[in-house]
């Protein structure tokens, strides 16, 4: 049975709370020393035990193989997350493991708690495991996971920060104190388990989530929106260019279904990566023979994982590759990486269609969403494409740090794990919200400029004439030339000067 414990209770400390205060009323001897009155409350004070003191204000020492160490009685972490404190102080908090790894590790956890309890593991600290770590993928423990990306590339550190959490939070649930080990990280937590197969894994669940559940979604809203623009913009017929000069005819629509279609197929690119993202190297432990582990484990764990995270993860078919390649996500990273290079081509398009408004091509008009100088009032910049080009020039600079430690699989064993699993976690993250972003702030509110258009293709044949021989070329599935000569709009001459004879619209015979 449970206690009711409320959430992260106060644990005992060692004695290093600040000093008890002067006690009012109670005077000195003659001598300047304490009374006796003094003297016996100063000592019940100090006798008091450390759990009436406020969490935050002191240490309990807990022990791993290379002795005792303190941690601070406000976090759930123990003795190997606090080492790994002291030894990699590399960047600060924003070098943090990307909590989408921390929930991940959640998730694992609470399936290696269900199926350990068909092997063996008593029920009652099973099911505290199971509570604990679902407070840790839920996120309300996120602040004890305090570890940087820059440490062992196992992730052993933090697969033992979240061993030692959900142990002490475990502990807790059943009534005992933190760092007591009533629940054992190692023993209990991680059983069956090695650093070398638990971190692939949450590299994969969280991955394979972000995936799912913002990515797509986000360049889906995205191909939504550009779609509608080409159908809106499909009748608006402007000059063509290649090699950022003027070439043929084409409309608008036209223009934007390529955009669009960039997207759709970048869609397709990142899902046909997720067969090889959903096998997970759990069962593998150390070097992939799967010591010290059950036969069937590896299956039970990776169809826990599939039933707690409603994905079709799988047991990996080779374990040996799971542990020391992460091809998968170089692959995944690769698919971004494309991504973000369509959308840089999309973002200066778009951007450069925009510009002016008088005396650049200002064929489009962008959305107004905020001044654009300090300087130059009533200027407005396409702020939108701006931010959505930097984050793809970021996302491709992390596909860089994914490839060269994909690269790094040295034997039985990849060891430049966290930085791989961030570089994508990373990436999913900007180009998705930045995806977002610019389709809400940009794309859906960008207009045709029906007067400038014209006047740029007026230039070369007349808006009306271009229109002409685009329709009955199509209709027909003659040539630009041959519309524009029967329709009279220009000599054999003048065509061969103004546009390249090809078949641009529509298909000839």
């Amino acid at each position: 049975m449970f206690h009711t414990a409320p959430p992260l209770p106060s644990a005992p400390g060692d004695g290093d709370g600040p000093a008890p205060p002067r006690l009012a009323g109670a005077g000195a001897s003659a001598g300047g020393s304490p009374s006796p009155a003094a003297a016996s409350a100063a000592a019940a004070l100090l006798l008091r035990p450390a759990l009436t003191r406020p969490i935050s204000t002191g240490f309990r020492e807990e022990r791993d193989t290379f002795g005792p160490i303190r941690v601070p009685n406000d976090k759930l972490w123990g003795a190997q997350t606090q080492r790994s404190l002291q030894n990699f102080d590399i960047g600060g908090e924003r070098e943090r493991m990307p909590v989408p790894i921390i929930r991940a590790f959640g998730v694992l956890k609470k399936c290696a708690a269900k199926v350990n309890m068909d092997y063996g593991l008593d029920p009652t600290i099973g099911k505290a495991i199971m509570q604990a770590a679902q407070e840790v993928a839920e996120g309300q423990l996120d602040d004890h996971f305090p570890l940087v990306i820059w440490q062992t590339g196992s992730g052993t550190q933090s697969n033992m920060n979240a061993n030692e959490v959900i142990a002490n939070r475990a502990a807790e649930i059943l009534g005992h104190k933190r760092g007591e080990k009533f629940v054992h990280p190692n023993d209990h937590v991680n059983r069956s388990q090695s650093s070398n197969d638990t971190f692939p894994t949450v590299m994969h669940i969280a991955a394979a989530t972000e995936i799912n559940s913002r990515f797509v979604p986000s360049l889906q809203q995205l191909h939504k929106s550009l779609h509608s623009k080409s159908v809106e913009f499909h009748d608006i017929i402007k000059i063509g260019r290649t090699h950022t000069q003027d070439a043929t005819p084409l409309t608008l629509g036209q223009e934007f279904s390529g955009y669009s279609t960039q997207v759709k197929y970048g869609i397709d690119r990142i899902v046909c990566t997720l067969p090889r993202m959903y096998q997970l190297a759990q069962g593998g432990t150390a070097v992939g023979t799967g010591l010290n582990t059950k036969k069937g484990f590896d299956v039970k764990i990776a169809a826990a994982v599939a039933e707690e995270t409603e994905l079709p993860f799988v047991t990996a078919e080779n374990k040996f590759e799971a542990l020391a390649a992460h091809d998968a996500f170089v692959e995944s990273s690769g698919a971004v990486n494309t991504i973000s290079a369509s959308l840089m081509k999309i973002a200066n398009d778009i951007r450069l269609l925009g510009s002016g408004p008088r005396c650049g091509l200002g064929e489009l008009i962008l959305p107004e969403n905020e001044p654009g100088s300090s300087i130059m009032p009533g200027k407005v910049n396409p702020t939108q494409c701006e931010a959505l080009t930097m984050v793809c020039a970021q996302v491709m600079g992390n596909h860089v740090g994914v490839t060269v430690g994909g690269s790094n699989g040295h034997f039985e064993l990849n060891v430049f794990k966290p930085m791989i699993a961030a570089g994508l976690l990373r990436s999913l993250r900007l180009l998705g919200d930045a995806s977002v972003s610019f389709e809400k702030n940009c794309v859906k509110g960008i207009q045709a400029n029906h007067k400038r258009i014209s006047q740029l293709l007026h230039e070369k044949i007349g808006y009306d004439n271009a229109a002409a021989v685009a329709k009955k070329a199509h209709k027909e599935g003659t040539t630009l030339k041959e519309a524009a000569l029967s329709l009279g709009v220009l000599t054999e001459p003048e065509f061969h000067e103004l546009v390249v004879p090809e078949k641009m619209i529509g298909p000839s015979d």
